[in-house]
């Protein structure tokens, strides 16, 4: 089905959390009209001071044009289509969410029997560009259905067509997040190092990171490394426990050897049962002992 493009949409918002409410922002701030969907009483109460209205159902939420899905795992995506039903709001639903090309392929198929075409859509950048609209977003999908919802991704971010198959967004974010686990990892690997070594994390972080042994990584998490377990959360150790191992999955399921993974996996696991899971992902450093 081929709809109508328009510049200003009504759209619907599930998962106005960290990330999910300044991409909101950015899809208000663009001119459309937005709901929220969001259980936590928290984020209903931070979203309100930027005027956005939240309900707490996809089942309150008002007729839409475009659905833009931000849940955290493929359960609450699986979830969110049980609890619209048959006669879902929106007649596109965009899955932005980092939940494998599995989970993304069996939610469109589900939509589809309802009349809801589905676009595949992730995104890359974390909480500080989604605050300035400069997200990296995996677009797949029906050429047509992404034309259709562009107006609403262009306020979030660079919108770049990755293929014309549902699941093709997700796979090229599982090859992000798998770069992402083990440089953020590998970041904490060296400063720990460092700190054995008798230097000065500190000291060393500036040196090394403008250099050849430099990464995104190293810049944005190294300096929360260094501040210590009460750090202001960007993104949680439970959500690279969930991102690790949804590439973990998708690797196996096509036999590919990815054993750098496995051991930044390891590191997130081990430090969500260290009592870190909802501490900021930099805070796996705190895996390594210090003696």
């Amino acid at each position: 089905m081929i709809f109508r493009r328009r510049s200003r949409m009504k759209v619907v918002f599930v998962g106005v959390g960290a990330i999910g409410l300044p991409m909101a922002r950015q899809i208000k701030k663009a001119g459309h009209i937005i709901t929220g969907v969001d259980v936590s009483e928290q984020s209903i109460s931070k979203a309100a001071e930027y005027d956005i209205q939240v309900v707490n159902s996809i089942k309150l939420a008002p007729e839409a044009d475009v659905v833009v899905v931000m849940v955290a795992t493929p359960k609450q995506l699986a979830d969110l289509i049980s609890e619209a039903g048959q006669k879902p709001t929106g007649q596109a639903w965009v899955v932005m969410s980092t939940v494998g090309p599995d989970a993304v392929r069996l939610a469109a198929q589900q939509l589809a029997r309802v009349g809801v075409n589905v676009i595949d859509a992730p995104v890359t950048g974390g909480t500080a560009r989604a605050a300035t609209g400069e997200l990296v977003i995996f677009a797949s999908g029906d050429k047509n259905d992404i034309d259709y919802v562009k107006p609403v991704l262009q306020a979030m971010g660079d919108v770049r067509n990755v293929g014309e198959n549902i699941g093709d967004g997700q796979a090229i974010k599982v090859i992000n997040q798998h770069l992402c686990s083990v440089h953020i990892v590998a970041a904490a690997e060296a400063l720990s190092l460092a700190d054995s070594l008798g230097i000065d994390p500190k000291k060393v972080l500036p040196l090394v990171e403008k250099g050849a042994a430099g990464s995104w990584m190293l810049s944005d998490r190294g300096p929360r490394m260094l501040k210590g377990t009460d750090v202001e959360v960007t993104s949680t150790i439970n959500i690279f426990v969930k991102d690790s191992g949804l590439v973990s999955d998708a690797a196996k399921s096509c036999n590919a050897n990815v054993p750098l993974l496995d051991i930044a996996h390891q590191r997130y696991v081990a430090a969500a049962a260290a009592g870190l899971a909802m501490k900021d992902d930099s805070r796996v450093i705190e895996t390594w002992n210090k003696k």
